[in-house]
Formats: structure tokens, sequence, C-alpha cells
């Protein structure tokens, strides 16, 4: 089995090679999720300052959970694409909830009041959560920022559907030929398999309280 990473290829292997890298380094318990796991529900803090779950979200079919941050040049290139990601399928019923898991001691970019100010600047249009106490991304095994988690609602529960990147190509969106959140989405609303459903996010790895 072959997954998609960048430009390229990229093995199952050196997928789990390059995560289980990330754990030694950090010394976490990162199980993460597996596509067609189910994601349980939590409970973070916004920038507006109220309290956010998933479960918040009577009408949606699914969720477009991205993990970023304020800092990495990675998630910076991308923040217009989220934004037009959660205006297109927001509507059809994917909203994007964002999940900062950086901790600020770390990385001060990645503070809350940043978070306050990054989200008033750039026009944010979803959910930016602080995950305090970083327990949200290792129960999804998220490792950078950008890291994408599409969900579905099936029977009650929240199924992962894809994991990974959002496009092949982090520097200019003129130049992506791989639109692997999008694809994934559209298959969904289509009723469709999806044809990749993992790839390797690129970004800055997820910062760790030392």
């Amino acid at each position: 089995m072959v997954f998609i990473v960048g430009m390229g290829l990229m093995s199952f292997n050196n997928i789990s090679k390059d995560e289980s890298c990330f754990r030694k380094e950090k010394g976490l318990n990162l199980k993460g999720y597996e596509v067609g796991d189910e994601a349980t529900d939590f409970k973070l803090k916004n920038v507006d300052g109220k309290m956010v779950s998933l479960s918040d979200f009577k009408s949606a079919k699914g969720f477009i959970v991205i993990f970023t941050c304020n800092h990495c040049p990675y998630a910076k290139k991308y923040e217009d694409r989220v934004i037009e990601l959660d205006k297109k399928y927001k509507s059809q019923g994917y909203p994007v909830v964002a999940i900062n898991p950086n901790d600020p001691n770390v990385q001060p970019e990645d503070g809350y009041q940043q978070m306050i100010e990054r989200a008033k600047e750039k026009k944010f249009t979803f959910p930016y959560l602080v995950d305090e106490g970083q327990k949200i991304f290792p129960q999804y095994g998220a490792t950078k920022t950008p890291h994408v988690f599409i969900i579905q609602k099936e029977n009650g529960k929240n199924i992962v559907k894809y994991i990974g990147a959002i496009d092949n190509n982090y520097d200019n969106p003129n130049d992506v030929s791989e639109y692997y959140a999008q694809d994934a989405l559209n298959s969904l609303i289509k009723g469709e398999p999806i044809k990749t459903t993992k790839t390797v996010a690129i970004g800055c790895t997820v910062k760790v309280k030392k």
C-alpha cells in the first residue's frame, strides 16, 4: 500500500518511522487515530473565550479538524487555504475546527493571546481552539502543523476518513496539483470511496512541553 507525500510517494513504513521518531524524541504516548477509527469528542477553549466541542455542531455531517499554530511558516502559508476550505465546505456540512497543539512555554508566539490576535488579523471564519495541557493532539496522533483529520458522522460516531496534508504544495497554491483534503471531502459529499485516505503532513513539529 502506498500513500502520498508532497510531490512524490512515501511508503507506510516511512510514515510510521517518521511518527515513531517524533514519539521517541518527545517521549510521547502518541497512539493516534487511523482511518476508520472513531474520534472521541473534546471540549477546548476558543479564541472568543467559549468552550467548543464537536457535539456543538448539531447539523454538521462531519468536520475538518486541523492542528495548526501561529508561528510555523508552513501553517502561515496554509492559512488562507484553510479559510477557503471552511467557506466552501461549512455550508455543505463540513466546518473547519482548528486546534493549536503547541506549548506556549516552548513557542511563545503560540500563546493564547497571540492566537486571539492572529484570528482577528486573518479574520478566521472557524473556531481556533487551544489544546491546553496538550491532551488532544496525542489522541489524534498529530505530529505537524498543519495536520489534517477529516471526520464523518456515522451512526452517531465521529469516524476518521482522511489523515495528512491539505494539498501537495505548501509554498504556492497556484502550483498545487493534488488537492488531498478537497478530494476527500468531495468524495464524502458524493458518497463515493476516497481515493487517497492518508498522506504525510508537511509542516513544523508540534512543540511539546519540556
